[in-house]
């Protein structure tokens, strides 16, 4: 494969760390390239058998080796990895999803040792999900492996992995938002403070976490000397592997009942209702046929399936951590390829974080929707967090290349009378006239389905200047 020449390629504001490589995009693609100081390793990792056996178990993406002479005039490869349709991070997976990513991580690191090699990096941003599976893709997070060496990364698969599963199993889920603040993970010595007095611990809690972090602390007054520990028999650390794996693995976060964790269980719809806008919602989707569909306020994902029936790619996204949690357990369980659960609060969603706000995309900035579906969720943003429609429309306007499908829900359903029960209704222009009204600035309504017995409507608004399909 050949690339047109360009010799303005740069690293992206996510891959500058690295000596080894550096991730670039063209043409809407994205390409790594392996400098020359890793080549040896590269071919060694080639050659081994690694790759062959971490990209047959599905473990590892992928890559081609594209022919640039523009970018390998200084002897370095450029491979060309599989795409991942959807990029997301730790602080927008549920409780399940880490526990996955970090089982993934483990068991590449076992196998890397197999083949004489170790896994050098241990963090979460190296994983991402693809066709409904944890899947790693830093192809250079690889190294010959020297006897009674220690594993380099230890620390970090602490910090990225065990001490968030560990605060949200231990104490409350939201310790996972954490990473967003602590780009390299969460710091041993904070998690074991928030952790509080040792009680009924498990061995994996004392060893890696507690005395881990106890060692660092002594470890950080020690005046420089080497951190790196003791020498490390193979079979120390593949024991050292088993025992984290077996911790992760007994993990279980038991959550409470949260306010829309059970949704759809109280919902005020009636059958009639409830088959109706399942209907409609089905024979637009499938007159559309959308590349890339995000549902906002997915909650357990029975909308979301219905879109990924003739979607490409759905992101089913949701405020409440029980149903996105239970959303990706029976996406997993259901090898469902194209529908991929985050947790994501659009009051407040994901910034640019990490070396100029950049290192880690906004999710605005990752991607956009050819439809963007928000049902039942409106006299939420309106209501509850007081949004003007003209600053709804606006939103919906910037996240989506084609088209929206809203369910407005009007103030004689029994839901907007609960939220408006405790508060003054200062919101006059919260009607349905008024709604379609404030799309009219970026939007051209071409469907108006009223829900039977519920009094809702079904809305599917087109994007002003895009081609009629």
């Amino acid at each position: 494969m050949t690339l047109r020449s360009n010799s303005a390629d740069q690293p992206l504001p996510s891959s500058f760390r690295d000596p080894s490589g550096y991730v670039f995009q063209r043409e809407g693609e994205i390409y790594r390239k392996v400098n020359p100081c890793y080549l040896e390793t590269y071919a060694r990792f080639m050659e081994s058998g690694l790759y062959a056996e971490l990209v047959s178990k599905k473990l590892l993406v992928s890559h081609a080796v594209v022919d640039e002479p523009d970018l390998t005039r200084d002897g370095g490869v450029v491979i060309l990895p599989r795409r991942i349709p959807v990029v997301s991070y730790p602080y927008e997976w549920s409780f399940q999803q880490l526990k996955d990513a970090a089982l993934l991580t483990l068991s590449i690191a076992g196998v890397a040792l197999k083949h004489g090699m170790v896994l050098k990096d241990a963090s979460a941003y190296n994983v991402q999900f693809l066709d409904g599976e944890p899947v790693f893709i830093d192809t250079l997070s690889f190294e010959p492996y020297e006897e009674g060496s220690p594993w380099v990364a230890y620390g970090q698969f602490c910090r990225h992995f065990l001490a968030p599963l560990y605060l949200a199993a231990r104490k409350d889920y939201r310790c996972m938002l954490l990473t967003r603040d602590f780009i390299d993970g969460v710091p041993l010595d904070y998690a074991r403070a928030l952790l509080g007095p040792p009680r009924r611990l498990s061995l994996t809690e004392i060893v890696h976490l507690r005395l881990h972090a106890r060692l660092q602390r002594s470890k950080a007054g020690d005046q420089g000397k080497s951190t790196q520990g003791k020498r490390l028999p193979k079979s120390a650390l593949l024991g050292l592997l088993d025992s984290l794996e077996s911790g992760v693995r007994k993990l279980e976060w038991k959550p409470g009942r949260t306010e829309w964790g059970d949704y759809y269980s109280h919902t005020n719809y009636t059958d009639q209702a409830s088959l109706d806008k399942k209907e409609r919602i089905a024979e637009m989707i499938e007159s559309l046929q959308p590349e890339v569909v995000w549902d906002i306020g997915a909650n357990d994902g029975t909308y979301s399936r219905i879109a990924a029936k003739n979607a490409k790619q759905v992101v089913a996204l949701d405020i409440d951590p029980v149903a996105v949690n239970a959303n990706y357990k029976k996406s997993r369980r259901d090898k469902e390829t194209n529908l991929l659960p985050l947790l994501m609060d659009f009051t407040n969603p994901s910034p640019g974080i990490g070396w100029l706000c950049a290192e880690r995309e906004a999710l605005f900035a990752r991607a956009s929707a050819d439809l963007v579906m928000a049902l039942a969720v409106v006299h939420h943003f309106c209501i509850s967090n007081n949004v003007s429609l003209e600053r709804l429309v606006d939103f919906f306007a910037s996240i989506t290349r084609g088209r929206v499908l809203v369910e407005f829900v009007p103030k004689s359903d029994s839901q907007v009378e609960i939220l408006l029960a405790t508060r003054e209704d200062v919101f006059p222009r919260y009607e349905l006239e008024a709604f379609k009204h404030a799309f009219d600035v970026h939007f051209e309504l071409e469907r108006e389905r009223t829900i039977q017995g519920s009094g809702r409507t079904l809305l599917l608004f087109k994007k002003r200047g895009m081609d009629a399909r």
